[in-house]
């Protein structure tokens, strides 16, 4: 185990044998010299002893005994004088070296901020061999100075940089930020410069369960409010829950503004706060705008080169390899090193006999093997893809790799890897290799232009062979421009696709060739046979959710119809910058792309401004997720407050929880009878929820029993323990529990909520109006419903449906005569006109909106009336995605209803609105 104080030693060593050589020297002269003077009075001590012993009668008769204590004296007199100056000699160079010292300490906090990086991505492992090397090498290459001040500026600023550039030729994109943000933090907190405190707020919100004062504003959402409550308790932020309240106009524009960073905070708080402590405010105001906060930060601490990561360099890599070390690809969605790799190979001579490649799956490890050993004799280069697919000849791979000897290797050789991140891999090829990473371009720009660039459409002859060419250029852009649309939708999260599927060029070869393939056999376009082949075959076999199957459709829709090719004047959005290009040459439309905006707005997606919104929040979280996962919990004199803290919650929770629900009281209440089937719902519901309510108090107690040492900490303990100080529900919970998304304090409201309205069904009878969220199994509770229906007008069940009705925005005391009224509802990415009752777009910065009580009315599925109206999934949180459980219900998923609406349905699929049963906060 490292400890931060062994590698600062070893890296001080390094450090000063390299720049002062003679001073080390002297260091170890001494340490031999005074191991030799301690053994030379050992033994003189030893001799003492034994004349001492052997000598008969009085000792100051004895000569030979009174001559060898004489010696002995002088000896150990000149021994204590070397000593003497060794000693002053050893403060000297003690001196000297510690001049060093502040380098040494430096580079052992980079190390510790790359050496958790682990727990983001199996593939990021770095060995300390790795990193020892690289920092030897930036004390040789950086720029020397006399004045030992400036030479360590120059030491730090190379090896810092030199790093980062290391490390992030290894990391994809979306972490390329967190790195640098880790790196930053990590060295502000060694020079104290960040308050412990303050960053564990910025990455959690703080953790609390309740907040008794009420939000003075109607602007603020309730999480904001609860998030600057708890931000009170800062030292720094001291009174600002009250200065809130005093100045909350001027808040309000902070709030508003288009870049609330920018903007100058209220009165003292403009002057109060630095750079690091405006960061927390801006996240419980507008957590969307966080990252480019983080990036600016780092600009300001750092430099901006520490946010712009150096482009992908094949040669540069190549050169930080020998034959010993294999060169690992880490792959992602889209991205095909192949093509880029052949090239090089042929670049550098060796390309055609002298590289050997092979796809790993099942028995293709003999063939590697023989491959690899030719090779390291020959000197040539294997490339070995999909490592991720072999998981059962990884170990064999790594034998290979250990027993690689510079000796007996052809300097020459080079082994090449590809695999998709996998916990598999073996991790000292990952920590003895050179990895690379190489994402196909971010944006719809970029994307559209690599389709171009790619086989077969680059190929003039295919691209001019088409016996309808204007037809055909007109669709294959509209076809490129969809494959580009349907990728760049993944990073709205779910209001993109419920399931982020990894379409890639395949997708669209295939497609482009069947089209040129239907242009040329047939007198009209068959729009029909593209749309459902490329739509439901190519990328719609991909496609497992139903939903994003209707939303791939309608997407498709947009650029396979008759209009692209017919009126001249159609466009793809209204903006009217994206259209298909008139009919031209290749370049023609490599041009017109290149006119393209650099970052289109959300309305090209079919989405509306929020969603840029909901897709910042998202990138805000996961960055923080991520830097949660790099925070070893804290040791040492912190840890004293954190076990207080869980004791309190844990105490705070357990006074809140109820007694389990009587169920055998509850069925000796509500029976199981013909005409009523929500009496089994009630019991059901309270037989499962009883089984979750145990597990929360038995860890709970179990809790603090070991944190007053009665009982041992086990691993399930300390999880729940490490995700109370993170503010998230603990793992140990969420197997017993139904899907949920929220932090802990909204998550324990949430489930007081659901047991007090099960109480109160079992107090006060069957409620007029139901919490459809309350649940923990939805399903149930629906087909009560329309089994209670069935037996009243004796119809087959399997004959029903529901028609759906949102009613006024009131409160209802009576029961309807049939179905049930529902409420607790949320529309996610659309808006309840109250008004025309239909659906309407969000409000600015009003991500989700309050439905009223909805009256479900089963009837026969024949009678349901047709209006127009679109079709909504409901779901239980904001993932949307769930799997397929035993009982052949989705985890999520709960049922789809109809919602009236004045526009068409693809307006609504393209903004990917759906109903939520609750929310995230």
């Amino acid at each position: 185990m490292i400890t931060p104080e062994g590698l600062e030693d070893q890296l001080l060593g390094i450090v000063v044998a390299k720049e002062r050589p003679e001073l080390e020297e002297e260091r170890n002269a001494l340490i031999l010299q005074s191991a030799a003077n301690k053994k030379q009075l050992k033994e003189i001590e030893d001799k003492i002893l034994e004349t001492l012993q052997s000598s008969e009668g009085n000792i100051l008769e004895d000569e030979s005994a009174i001559q060898v204590l004489d010696s002995a004296k002088i000896m150990s007199n000149e021994i204590s004088k070397k000593q003497q100056i060794a000693e002053r000699t050893e403060l000297k160079i003690a001196e000297s070296r510690e001049g060093y010292r502040p380098i040494a300490k430096h580079s052992s906090v980079l190390f510790f901020s790359i050496a958790d990086l682990a727990n983001i991505d199996p593939m990021y492992q770095y060995s300390l061999g790795w990193f020892v090397n690289l920092y030897i090498n930036s004390i040789q290459d950086s720029n020397k100075s006399k004045i030992l001040e400036k030479r360590l500026r120059y030491l730090n600023d190379h090896f810092t940089y030199n790093l980062y550039c290391n490390v992030c030729r290894s990391l994809f994109e979306k972490d390329k930020l967190l790195f640098s943000f880790c790196l930053n933090v990590n060295l502000l907190k060694h020079e104290k410069m960040i308050d412990d405190s303050e960053w564990k707020f910025l990455l959690t919100g703080g953790v609390g369960l309740d907040n008794p004062h009420p939000n003075p504003c109607t602007w603020l959402p309730t999480n904001s409010w609860d998030e600057i409550c708890r931000l009170d308790s800062l030292v720094t932020f001291k009174y600002i829950r009250r200065d809130f309240e005093r100045l909350k106009e001027g808040w309000k524009q902070v709030y508003d503004s288009m870049e609330p960073h920018h903007v100058p905070f209220p009165e003292e708080w403009q002057d109060k706060l630095g750079e690091f402590q405006r960061m927390l405010m801006i996240r419980c105001l507008r957590p969307d705008k966080v990252v480019p906060m983080v990036q600016e930060f780092v600009i300001h601490s750092l430099g901006r080169k520490f946010i712009e990561a150096p482009p992908f360099d094949l040669g540069k890599a190549f050169g930080d390899s020998h034959c010993c070390a294999p060169l690992i690809f880490i792959l992602s969605p889209g991205s095909d090193p192949m093509a880029a790799l052949l090239r090089f190979a042929d670049d550098q001579g060796f390309g055609g006999a002298k590289l050997s490649s092979l796809s790993l799956g099942q028995g293709q490890g003999p063939i590697a093997m023989q491959m690899i050993e030719k090779a390291i004799k020959e000197g040539t280069w294997v490339v070995l893809q999909n490592c991720h697919l072999a998981t059962s000849w990884m170990p064999m791979l790594e034998k290979v790799c250990e027993e690689l000897n510079p000796d007996t290797t052809h300097p020459d050789f080079r082994l090449w890897l590809t695999s998709y991140p996998s916990p598999t891999f073996p991790v000292s090829v990952l920590q003895n290799g050179v990895k690379m990473t190489n994402e196909a371009p971010k944006g719809l720009r970029a994307n559209i232009g690599r389709s171009y660039l790619m086989d077969p459409i680059s190929d003039p002859e295919f691209f001019n062979s088409c016996n309808k060419p204007g037809a055909f250029k007109k669709l294959l852009y509209g076809l490129c421009f969809f494959h580009a649309l349907v990728q760049e939708r993944r990073k709205f999260g779910p209001l993109g696709w419920n399931i982020p599927y990894e379409f890639n060029e395949t997708d669209l070869r295939i497609s482009v060739q069947q089209l040129h393939m239907f242009l040329n056999q047939y007198q009209e376009v068959p729009f029909d046979a593209i749309r459902y082949m490329t739509g439901e075959c190519n990328y719609g076999g991909r496609v497992t959710d139903d939903w994003d199957r209707r939303s791939l459709r309608t997407v498709l829709a947009k650029f396979y119809n008759n209009q692209i090719t017919d009126n001249p004047d159609y466009k793809f959005d209204s903006s009217g910058l994206y259209y298909s290009p008139p009919e031209g040459d290749y370049n023609s439309y490599i041009e017109y792309t290149k006119t393209l905006p650099l970052n289109p707005t959300p309305e090209i997606f079919g989405m509306n401004a929020n969603a840029d919104i909901t897709k910042d929040q998202t990138e805000t979280k996961l960055l923080f997720d991520s830097i949660l996962l790099t925070q070893s919990r804290s040791s040492g004199g912190d840890a004293k407050s954190s076990d207080d803290m869980v004791f309190e919650v844990a105490a705070d929770i357990l006074s809140k929880l109820p007694a389990n629900f009587d169920v055998e009281a509850s069925m000796r209440k509500y029976p199981t009878t013909y005409t009523q089937s929500m009496n089994t719902v009630l019991v059901q519901e309270m037989g499962r929820f009883n089984k979750l309510l145990q597990t929360i108090r038995d860890s709970c107690i179990n809790i603090q029993k070991a944190i007053k040492g009665l009982v041992v900490m086990s691993a399930e303990l300390e999880e729940v323990v490490n995700s109370i100080l993170k503010g998230r529900v603990p793992g140990m919970w969420m197997k017993k529990s139904y899907p949920s998304l929220k932090p802990l304090g909204s998550y324990v409201n949430d489930f007081l909520a659901r047991l007090k309205f099960l109480q109160d069904w079992y107090d006060h009878g069957t409620p007029p109006v139901f919490w459809l969220s309350g649940f923990f199994f939805t399903q149930a509770f629906l087909t009560g419903s329309q089994q209670n229906f069935a037996r009243k007008y004796t119809i087959p069940i399997d004959l029903l449906g529901f028609d759906y009705e949102v009613l006024e925005d009131k409160e209802y005391h009576q029961a309807p005569e049939d179905g049930v009224y529902v409420r607790g509802l949320f529309l996610d990415g659309a808006r309840w006109d109250r008004k025309k009752k239909v659906l309407a777009e969000s409000h600015p910065k009003v991500l989700y909106d309050t439905v009223p009580v909805m009256w479900l009315k089963p009837c026969k599925r024949q009678d349901i009336p047709k209006r127009p109206s679109y079709l909504s999934p409901v779901y239980k949180t904001s993932e949307r995605r769930g799997t397929l459980s035993t009982t052949g219900h989705s985890t999520n998923f709960v049922i789809s209803m109809t919602i009236p609406s004045d526009m068409p349905e693809e307006h609504w699929i393209g903004r990917g609105v759906a109903l939520m049963c609750q929310l995230n906060s």
